[in-house]
């Protein structure tokens, strides 16, 4: 592996970061353990592959997210490219095809000259390594290079288990029971809205409560991100929580009747076609055939095929804070970098953003270059200050939010003051210039 940098991991962290690398000119082994050893949450072996959702959440720059994904299109990242060649209507996120958005990032990496991919397992993380070695490996790494990584860190792993939502078959929803709207807009919306009246939600409710759930093991305790609650967790907070969350109506006035209904069940299009649709928000541990019981009660979805149910899984992070440094280099191990979920930043953007840092840092330092960091006040910026912050002493993972910016100064007002956070992070990131080497012939390393 000398003459190259190895990438541990086909996901969105290992793909961004691959794909950065070459832009130097130097080569790169991306290694990817699917489909030779598949993980409890993967369907297929191609690279990149969506497990959670659809949604890459909003596009929009007044949300914290937006900005994030348009630091990622300035510096050219790969996943960004896939999801808008790729997407698919949901208002103002930016959602995708799952297959064709998996299918772009696998093609795109297999026909890069400059990297060379691996379908095998990783085992073992050299100490020492000559060149950068890149672990992308994800919260589903597996048992063995999970040992290897806390052997490296001498740090305990924290965890918490994700849930995902179902996936109902498009041709199975009675559509003269559901409405098309996204929320607040006008006219024909990107959502199918399943309309429940205060008798339909409260039997809901009762059933998801008392439904069989997946249990987990007697030695782990269940320790779930706040912003991916299973829909029965969020029930037992309280009747109404769900109302106030996940089905919340507001803005989603049925355009039949003219009200807005007690509570609403929303779907979000999984393809461009409208074959598939996933069940926003109703992540689940409930057991398989207590899903199709439940569910089934939601108007418009008595008869529903479901082409995937939820699921829960363990995810697996370091504790960043103690373990790496801002440019994503692991503290005492200058060529060892980390990145993607396994360093506690939660969703895909987050996720892929990571990978370009590792990327362009490990290719610098390949290069013999000193690494560098987009400054605190951009997206990118503000989440590696997060994850590497020593001063946290509970570390959670997080995802992209306008708390992690510094503030502007001065008295401003709410809304004025993220249009100052997003314009003064896309300055930034548009004078941030990674690539730009005092040696300007990079000739393929």
């Amino acid at each position: 592996m000398s003459d190259r940098i190895t990438v541990a991991g086909g996901g969105l962290a290992g793909t961004e970061a691959a794909h950065q690398i070459t832009k130097f000119g130097v080569k790169v082994r991306l290694i990817e353990m699917r489909p030779h050893r598949v993980s409890p949450a993967h369907n297929s072996g191609d690279l990149g592959e969506l497990v959670c959702s659809n949604s890459l959440k909003s596009d929009s720059l007044d949300n914290a997210s937006g900005i994030l994904k348009e630091e990622m299109r300035r510096l050219g990242s790969l996943i960004i490219e896939a999801a808008d060649k790729n997407s698919v209507p949901a208002g103002k996120a930016l959602a995708v095809d799952r297959i064709k958005f998996a299918r772009y990032i696998t093609e795109k990496i297999e026909e890069n000259p400059l990297i060379e991919l691996r379908r095998e397992e990783l085992t073992d993380i050299p100490s020492n390594p000559d060149n950068p070695f890149i672990i992308a490996t994800g919260p589903l790494t597996s048992d063995t290079l999970s040992e290897k990584i806390a052997e490296l860190s001498d740090s305990s792993h924290l965890y918490f288990y994700d849930a995902i939502s179902p996936i109902i078959d498009g041709d199975s929803i009675d559509c003269s029971k559901v409405y098309r709207a996204s929320r607040y807009e006008d006219g024909e919306g990107d959502y199918l809205n399943c309309p429940l009246n205060r008798e339909e939600y409260y039997r809901l409710i009762d059933e998801i409560m008392n439904a069989g759930k997946i249990e987990t093991r007697d030695f782990e305790k269940g320790i779930y991100f706040e912003s991916c609650l299973p829909v029965e967790v969020i029930a037992e907070r309280g009747r109404d929580t769900l109302r106030f969350g996940p089905a919340r109506p507001v803005g989603l006035k049925d355009p039949r009747t003219g009200n807005t209904p007690f509570a609403v069940v929303q779907l979000r299009s999984e393809d461009r076609e409208g074959s598939m649709y996933n069940m926003v928000g109703f992540q689940t541990k409930l057991t398989y055939p207590e899903q199709r019981r439940v569910f089934r009660m939601i108007p418009g979805l008595e008869k529903a095929e479901f082409m995937r149910l939820g699921s829960v899984h363990r995810n697996t992070y370091i504790n960043s804070p103690a373990l790496l440094r801002p440019t994503l280099q692991t503290l005492g191990h200058d060529r060892i970098f980390f990145a993607g979920q396994i360093v506690g930043v939660e969703g895909y953007a987050e996720s892929a953003a990571t990978g370009i840092i590792a990327g362009i840092n490990a290719a610098r330092i390949r290069l013999d270059r000193e690494p560098v960091v987009p400054p605190p006040e951009t997206s990118i910026g503000s989440l590696l200050n997060y994850i590497t912050d020593q001063n946290i002493k509970n570390f959670q993972p997080m995802n992209i939010n306008f708390g992690l910016f510094p503030p502007p100064s001065g008295r401003i007002r709410k809304a004025e003051k993220k249009k100052i956070i997003a314009r003064r992070a896309l300055d930034l990131i548009s004078g941030f210039e990674p690539f730009l080497l005092s040696n300007p012939a990079m000739n393929t390393r």
